[in-house]
């Protein structure tokens, strides 16, 4: 792809400072402490230097809200952090996104050949032209995934110290997943470290003094997770053209102290401390609808062929859940709104084709909901509110770099049922949800949703049970730590 003189490929997404004061009602004085440490150490060695995030997209997956909440956090404590977004065209983007399934190890997926090799390094040599234009020798540059390993060596060369972070991986190579480690080990072989998710994703050349391990974390005050009262929560299902969470009023989860009281039920807390309110409606179909008493089981995913949503359609008809009064909800993003994803289209409309055969009396029970994806944060609020109407939370992925779906699930105090694959394992321990050894056994999982719908009492001291572990391990605070700690590695 030739660069266009009138074509900017770079996109920075705006700031926005977070306090890391207002996570000490929720870690505690002494983890508080540990970190506004961390960040004082950090802010003195940075000095001049830039903190530069580079990935592809702004919205509409696990990566981009963690950066939202990341980079907010860090420009919050003084230190100079930017975030930037690659451009491509199609092409790229699906080139990208079969290595992305190769990485998982996916059967099927079409090697990436020479030519796709070409373009994908003439995509990023123009990347690289804009981004070199602003960053300076000694500022530190996080690149994110396949999608940005092409950067490396330019960056290096120009004096940035560069940590490439890959969000994805499986725990056991194969064939597959080691050729495309074997496309991009070239393009990484000048980083100055890497940053992995679990340490079982990082390919055997990457040195091992290099590789810091790195989960992410929910942010308990992000639109996505912070509390909403049961009439907050209906107006927004009402709001979108879902079923009212009245149901919510008589199982409220545990709560956080919120920095102020909405000021209107309805409305809800942006991640810049002003607030916003619900306009916009999910494009949903269904043909039936849960009452308010009605048991609702829910997963939130991306519209990807990894994610299962298929799968558990099928499990939830055919094993269960919908014989005993339960609804699916299957929850995804408005595939225009994910542009570093070209599959989402195609596997949604294989979920719709799949939905039209099941029996008329199940297909009442099954609905498929896009979110908009306008407003990042507004979408954000529909998530937290549907979770919050589930009974049951379900990630039934073929394969996973972590699945922080889990973590927010737990954190709403609601019984999660996932995949024992991925960074699922890390987030579901013994006592605190549900493991499914092998998530291709439909049957398995609709008995284990169901047991969990018919034991109410079993259910909530999971749920509980989750919100500690998740409070325990997968808050900001650890996440940030280990953050400060890598990029303290290489500018000293």
């Amino acid at each position: 792809m030739a660069k266009d003189g009138d074509v900017t490929l770079l996109h920075e997404v705006a700031e926005r400072q977070l306090p890391i004061s207002r996570l000490e009602p929720v870690i505690g004085h002494e983890r508080y402490e540990r970190l506004a440490s961390a960040a004082t150490r950090l802010r003195s060695g940075m000095g001049e230097r830039t903190i530069w995030n580079v990935n592809s997209t702004a919205v509409g997956g696990g990566v981009a809200e963690m950066l939202q909440v990341i980079v907010g956090y860090v420009a919050g404590t003084g230190i100079s952090i930017r975030w930037i977004t690659v451009g491509g065209d199609p092409a790229f983007f699906g080139i990208t996104k079969r290595l992305h399934n190769q990485l998982h190890g996916a059967a099927g997926t079409e090697p990436v050949s020479s030519a796709d090799a070409r373009h994908y390094e003439q995509v990023l040599a123009a990347n690289a032209d804009e981004l070199l234009a602003q960053v300076r020798p000694g500022d530190v540059v996080i690149l994110h995934d396949p999608q940005t390993a092409g950067l490396t060596r330019a960056l290096a060369d120009s004096g940035a110290k560069v940590l490439w972070r890959c969000h994805i991986g499986i725990d056991e190579q194969t064939d597959i997943s080691r050729a495309a480690w074997e496309f991009l080990r070239p393009y990484l072989a000048a980083a100055q470290g890497y940053v992995f998710t679990r340490r079982q994703f990082a390919p055997l050349w990457v040195p091992r003094a290099r590789v810091w391990v790195i989960p992410p974390s929910i942010d308990p005050f992000a639109p996505k997770n912070a509390e909403l009262a049961p009439a907050t929560v209906r107006r927004i299902l009402d709001t979108i053209g879902l079923p009212d969470g009245a149901a919510d009023e008589a199982r409220p989860g545990p709560t956080v102290a919120s920095l102020a009281a909405p000021p209107a039920s309805g409305q809800f807390q942006r991640g810049d401390g002003t607030w916003g309110d619900v306009t916009r409606e999910a494009m949903i179909t269904a043909e039936g609808m849960p009452g308010p008493d009605d048991p609702v089981v829910v997963q939130v995913s991306r519209w990807d062929r990894l994610k299962d949503m298929a799968g558990v359609m099928t499990g939830f008809a055919e094993h269960g859940p919908a014989d005993r009064g339960a609804y699916l909800l299957l929850v995804g993003p408005a595939m225009s709104g994910v542009t570093d994803d070209p599959e989402g289209a195609q596997v949604y409309a294989e979920c719709l084709a799949r939905w039209h055969e099941l029996p008329a009396a199940t297909r009442q029970r099954v609905l498929l909901v896009t979110l908009p994806l306008d407003d990042v944060d507004e979408n954000a609020a529909m998530v937290n509110a549907i979770q919050r109407r589930a009974n049951v939370i379900v990630q039934k992925s073929l394969a996973e770099g972590f699945g922080l779906t889990v973590a927010e699930g737990m954190w709403k105090g609601r019984p999660v049922v996932g995949s024992a694959v991925g960074g699922i394992v890390d987030q579901i321990a013994e006592g605190t949800g549900v493991l499914l050894p092998d998530p291709s056994d439909l049957a398995v999982f609709g008995d284990k949703v169901s047991w969990l719908l018919e034991h109410r009492a079993e259910a909530e001291r999971l749920g509980r049970a989750g919100r500690a572990y998740t409070r325990e391990h997968f808050i900001g605070d650890v996440h940030l730590l280990r953050f400060a700690e890598a990029v303290e590695s290489v500018i000293t």
